[in-house]
């Protein structure tokens, strides 16, 4: 069974920077598609940022040029580096991993921005 958890979550204000990460059970290469999501009270949970096999990457409008994701091999973990974060921001985020057509999900870290 596959395994994800992430860390990095935290309470900052707005301007500020996060890096969350997320520990993967199994090698990132078995994964033919990887992102972040979250999900704010009274709202559905939404693709934050997502990257391929390859390495091609894509955001959603509200995050683009303050998000980066990012697969590291080497310790095997999925990377969100949020810079000047806003506080339509908060929400939890949640690490998925796609291998062919089953999804996994961690269980998310709580990100809160103050004003």
């Amino acid at each position: 069974q596959v395994q994800l958890a992430e860390s990095g979550g935290g309470l900052v204000q707005a301007g500020r920077s996060l890096r969350l990460s997320c520990a993967v059970s199994e090698y990132l290469i078995k994964f033919n598609l990887m992102g972040w999501y979250r999900q704010a009270p009274g709202r559905q949970r939404e693709l934050v940022a997502s990257i391929d096999a390859v390495g091609a990457t894509n955001y959603e409008d509200s995050v683009e040029g303050r998000f980066t994701i990012s697969k590291d091999f080497v310790e095997n973990t999925l990377n969100l580096e949020m810079n000047d974060l806003r506080p339509e921001d908060t929400a939890v985020y949640y690490c998925n991993a796609r291998q062919v057509f089953t999804d996994y999900w961690g269980q998310g870290t709580q990100v809160t921005v103050s004003s």
